[in-house]
This record gives structure tokens, C-alpha cells and sequence, in this order.
């Protein structure tokens, strides 16, 4: 049969990205507690394509995808870009894998036990230069604001905030490492399971221990720099501010 893609194209312009996007997979991750982790992701993966192929090959991304995906990892990731760019006979691959990642969290008092999920994401690239690889993670916290605990006579405002780190780094480490790192940043933990005392613990907590999204991006990256292990770092906070309109937002990044 004759392969289309493969025929030459007259318009002399390379494509810096073609792929699929947005494809639902199964795959499986590495778990500190359990060894590995079944999970449900959405994978982007990319080819450059030069001026005179017409087009790529669709279907090479997902059989190179169904031979990796029990083994999709830090320590992997590499691999898995040069098989796609050889695969694809590419000079550059890319692939953006996004990810539910559940940890069994204790309730702080009650010991009761649930699952919490983080978003987790591998975004890689390899092209004759090397590779660039960043590993990131999302991960929900609370925070009490200082101003409003200062300024009134009873409690103060608090509210659910969203922290998303982006590491590049030396070694193998591992995601719940840098999700605890998160926590600890912040006025206080979330979790999908908690019994009153549970409660009153964690309010109690976070109203000693307020912050502004300017301090939680602080201490996340204060702490990230203490680890000579990452390289570089993007840090943002996002507070989903419960007495007012709008979100407050702050962001640092090592250069």
C-alpha cells in the first residue's frame, strides 16, 4: 500500500511538533508504599517533522506508548524519548504525561485512613542537544490569612489553595517527598477524610499558623533550595480567596 506520509511535500516548512494530544491511557507509575501504582493519564506526544515529509505516523505514538506504559517513570523517561524518536525517525521527541496519584493520608487525631489524590506531570523532551526532563506536582493546602487574623476580634478568613512545583533534578527521587515538602509549607494539610476531632484539630493549627500566598511560595521554594538534589524549580500558589471576587496568586522561580 502506498504510504502517504511518507511522500515528499513541495511547501519547503518544517513543524517543530506533530503528534496526538489528549489521549487517555493506563499506565503504571512507581508508589513508595506499594512498589507501583495503576493510573489513568492524558499523554501529549510529539515529533519534529521536516519540510519535506508530508506527514508522521499517528499510530507509531501509541504503539510505542502500549510497550511502555507499565513503566512509565523518572528513571525511564529517557529511554522512552529515544525509542519514540527512533521509532519515528525524528530529530526531537516530546512527551507531556499528566496524572491522578493517590496517597493513603492518616487523619491527624482520629487515625482515620482515606486516599488523596495529587495531579502529578512528566514533561519531557530529547533532540540532539540532550534531554530536558520536569517532573511536577500539585498539591491542595489551606491557608489562614495573617491581616485578617490581626485586624478582628474573632477567627479569620481562611481558605483552600492550590501549590503546583515544577523540579528539574540530578536523581531519582520520590513525588511524595516533594508533596510533603508542600504541606509542611503551608497554614495546613488537606484531606479526604476527617472526624471532628480531626477537625478541630486542623483548624486549630492553621489559625496558629497563617500565611499570604507570598509566604507559602517562599517556604516551598526556601525548602526546595536546601535540596541540592533539584536544580530548578517553578513554584506557584494560588488562593481561592473566600471573602473575596478574585484569586490571590504569587510565583517564584529559580533561574
Amino acid at each position: 500500500m502506498i504510504d502517504i506520509q511518507d511522500l515528499k511535500d513541495e511547501r519547503n516548512i518544517d513543524i517543530k511538533k506533530v503528534g496526538v494530544k489528549g489521549l487517555k491511557y493506563p499506565i503504571v507509575v512507581l508508589d513508595r508504599a506499594r512498589g507501583t501504582q495503576p493510573v489513568n493519564a492524558t499523554i501529549n506526544m510529539y515529533v519534529n517533522l521536516l519540510h519535506n515529509f508530508k506527514g508522521t505516523h499517528m499510530s507509531r505514538f501509541v504503539e510505542v506508548l502500549n510497550e511502555i506504559r507499565e513503566q512509565v517513570n523518572i528513571r525511564t523517561f529517557h529511554g522512552i524519548l529515544e525509542r519514540i524518536r527512533t521509532k519515528l525517525h525524528a530529530e526531537s521527541a516530546h512527551i507531556e504525561i499528566e496524572f491522578p496519584y493517590f496517597i493513603e493520608k492518616t487523619a491527624p487525631r482520629s487515625g482515620a485512613k482515606s486516599l488523596m489524590e495529587y495531579q502529578c506531570r512528566f514533561l519531557g523532551t530529547s533532540d540532539n542537544g540532550g534531554m530536558d526532563f520536569v517532573v511536577g506536582v500539585t498539591v491542595p493546602v489551606t491557608t489562614v490569612c495573617p491581616c485578617s487574623r490581626e485586624i478582628s476580634r474573632f477567627g479569620a478568613h481562611n481558605q483552600r489553595s492550590i501549590v503546583s512545583v515544577g523540579v528539574r533534578f540530578r536523581k531519582f527521587f520520590w513525588i511524595e517527598d516533594v508533596i510533603t515538602l508542600i504541606e509542611d509549607s503551608a497554614s495546613g494539610e488537606v484531606y479526604s477524610l476527617l472526624k471532628r476531632v480531626d477537625e478541630k484539630y486542623v483548624t486549630e493549627k492553621g489559625y496558629e499558623n497563617p500565611m499570604f500566598v507570598e509566604d507559602v511560595v517562599r517556604n516551598v521554594a526556601e525548602r526546595l533550595s536546601r535540596e541540592a538534589n533539584f536544580t530548578w524549580y517553578r513554584v506557584e500558589a494560588e488562593n481561592f480567596e473566600s471573602i473575596h471576587n478574585h484569586s490571590a496568586y504569587a510565583c517564584v522561580e529559580k533561574e
